[in-house]
């Protein structure tokens, strides 16, 4: 698979519309809008990104100058010896200056207030941009294979924890479900599956969850609950693959069910999330996306808005290089094609639980296409 890659037509762009005389901004291994811009992969320790002059140059961390060689997209990787500076912020000014840069200096919105303050000091007038995160909406085909293989992971994992749920004994010395003779907890479901996505190649971090019942209202649930008979068991992977793409794939199981508010639930959510995905084409309204996948929900006599009950929240949102990017499907935006897009309803009460599905897909000019399919089944299977 081919590597993606940032061109930086969009910042010359940006800096010509301004009159800014170059581009900055300060992070490291856990910034997306950095890991975007350099697909240096980084060090924990802050490193700076500068276009200047045409020019797109990594200020690499010590000891990482070989990797921001390899990784690096742009044109010029400086390291520490290349700089005197011993402050990101700091060689990033010394950068500008090599290129006698001056004037205003476009920097994300979420740049650090310290390199922000370093630029100001040398003189420089610091602006604000989000042209980083426009150009993250449309992913070109290297990005959109980077999310596919992601996703792969993510039907790894969801295709383990079905495997195991179908596999679990209802029949055990208390409420909770038996896996191998012990009591299935969603710790222990959650394990099982970040093992399966690792052995796909790729990274769970803390991306994974897995709710059983009344813990099913809380999206980004972690703790640890049994897995009983007859509730929802909510399982929701954003795993992140080797070039820093996430996956999305949210599926709801119950074991033994009863055919009771659960079933219901599940057929609102699975309704509503079709009538979502058929709403995307390229031009369309994203909040009419959002609108018609509540309306469908409410249609089933679930409430949406927002509090603890019925639909709680948006119908879907951008991924990426994040987890979670713009846009947000109830944004009042027009999709374009090429924009990737978890299509995510569901439904919660705290007395009953939760029915969430979500599935990873891209928009195209006429309609859509998944990045991965899996099955929306209510009842796992082996």
């Amino acid at each position: 698979m081919v590597a993606p890659e940032t061109t930086f037509a969009f910042l010359y762009d940006e800096l010509e519309a301004r009159d800014a005389a170059g581009f900055v901004h300060v992070g490291g291994r856990f910034d997306d809008t950095l890991r975007y811009l350099t697909r240096f992969s980084g060090s924990d320790d802050r490193y700076a990104f500068v276009f200047v002059g045409g020019d797109a140059i990594l200020c690499a961390p010590d000891g990482f100058e070989r990797q921001a060689r390899r990784e690096f997209t742009g044109d010029y990787v400086y390291t520490p010896e290349d700089l005197r500076a011993d402050t990101p912020g700091g060689r990033a000014v010394e950068v500008l200056a090599a290129y006698d840069a001056d004037g205003t200096v476009l920097v994300p919105q979420d740049v650090p207030h310290d390199a922000a303050v370093r630029l100001e000091r040398a003189g420089f007038e610091v602006a604000s941009t989000d042209a980083v995160a426009r150009e993250r909406v449309v992913k070109d085909p290297e990005e959109i294979e980077a999310l596919r293989k992601a996703q792969a992971a993510a039907t790894a994992g969801m295709r383990r924890a079905e495997t195991v749920l179908a596999a679990a004994d209802a029949d055990g010395a208390d409420d909770a479900l038996q896996y191998e003779g012990e009591r299935l907890t969603t710790t222990h479901l959650r394990r099982e599956v970040d093992a399966a996505v690792v052995r796909e190649g790729a990274l769970p971090g803390e991306n994974t969850v897995v709710a059983a019942g009344g813990a099913c209202t809380d999206r980004h649930f972690r703790g640890d609950v049994p897995v009983r008979p007859g509730e929802t068991v909510v399982v929701a992977l954003a795993p992140r693959g080797p070039h820093g793409y996430h996956g999305a794939l949210t599926r709801t199981f119950v074991v033994d069910s009863d055919g009771g508010w659960e079933r219901r639930a599940f057929l609102a959510v699975e309704s509503a999330q079709q009538v979502g995905l058929d709403e995307l084409a390229g031009g369309a309204d994203a909040s009419l996306v959002h609108e018609e996948t509540a309306a469908e929900i409410g249609a089933y006599g679930f409430p949406a808005g927002y509090g603890d009950t019925g639909f709680t929240h948006g119908a879907g949102y951008g991924v990426g290089v994040s987890r979670r990017e713009s846009p947000d499907l109830r944004d009042d935006t027009r999709l374009e094609p090429g924009t990737v897009l978890a299509i995510e309803p569901g439904v919660y009460d705290p007395s009953e639980g939760g029915v969430r599905l979500g599935d990873l897909v891209v928009v195209t000019d006429d309609g859509f296409e998944f990045l991965g399919e899996y099955p929306r089944s209510f009842t796992p299977r082996a």
